[in-house]
Formats: C-alpha cells, sequence, structure tokens
C-alpha cells in the first residue's frame, strides 16, 4: 500500500458542512470522496466535470439574443434592457 500524506483544503463551514452531509448520505467521508475526486482527475487528465459559468447557459444566452434583436430593430431602448 502506498504511503498517504494529510493535504489541507479551506471551505467555508458552511459548504463543508452540506458537502460532508452529502457525502454521508452516499456512504462516504469528506476524505473518501476527495480521493475519488483526485483518482478520477488523473484517470481523465481533466476535472472530471464541466465547470461552467451560468450567465453562458441556453437560456440567458437565447434571452440576450432576443433582447439584441429588439434594440436593433428600434422596439426597446438600451435602458429598458438595462432595467428588465
Amino acid at each position: 500500500m502506498s504511503e498517504t500524506i494529510n493535504v489541507t483544503v479551506r471551505l467555508d463551514r458552511e459548504i463543508k458542512e452540506r458537502v460532508e452531509n452529502l457525502f454521508q448520505d452516499l456512504g462516504m467521508n469528506l476524505s473518501t470522496a476527495f480521493n475519488i475526486f483526485a483518482r478520477q482527475s488523473l484517470r481523465q487528465g481533466k476535472i472530471p466535470f464541466e465547470i461552467s459559468d451560468p450567465f453562458y447557459n441556453e437560456k440567458n444566452q437565447a434571452r440576450l439574443a432576443r433582447s439584441i434583436a429588439h434594440a436593433e430593430a428600434g422596439k426597446v431602448t438600451v435602458h429598458e434592457l438595462l432595467e428588465d
């Protein structure tokens, strides 16, 4: 068996408590979950899930495109866009 070491990770207290509860529901502790994350990262050669900004989701982008089209067609003012 390989040698293990301790790693310190800083989390907000509320996040830590919530994630510990989630992992407990999944039958593991925080250490096991982070080990799974690390191993999957190594296997895949990347973070094993998508990281994205919710602003760029499909719904927001469609709304932005409609707003731009309305503004370009003179149907709405920039001020109205900002207030919406």
